[in-house]
């Protein structure tokens, strides 16, 4: 197993070896078509590497479970006997009332 120390890495990142074996491999193809290394590109891979993207899917998840709550308290609402039509626009405006409570927040 390889070191994963800083200081046997690109330029001391602390880079896992795969990481480090990428950025590696990206300069040596660069330096076989004459072309600069030191690239935008490069920089680009390093910070993609270092710093991962956020995780954005928890905003997601809690905006996903408020509403279906208020979908469920909305259709907790509704009596079942009740004919379709009127039904659904109770269920219409049990949803707009708990859109409306979270407003309020």
């Amino acid at each position: 197993m390889t070191s994963t120390d800083p200081k046997s890495t690109f330029h001391g990142l602390p880079l896992t070896p795969e990481q480090d074996a990428e950025v590696r491999h990206y300069i040596k193809r660069q330096k076989q078509q004459g072309a600069a290394w030191d690239t935008p590109e490069l920089a680009s891979m390093l910070r993609d590497m270092l710093e991962p993207p956020g995780d954005d899917d928890a905003d997601l998840d809690s905006t996903f479970d408020e509403t279906r709550a208020a979908t469920e308290r909305a259709a907790a609402s509704i009596d079942e006997a009740m004919d379709p039509i009127e039904a659904s626009e109770e269920r219409n405006a049990a949803m707009e009332i708990e859109a409306m409570k979270g407003f309020k927040r």
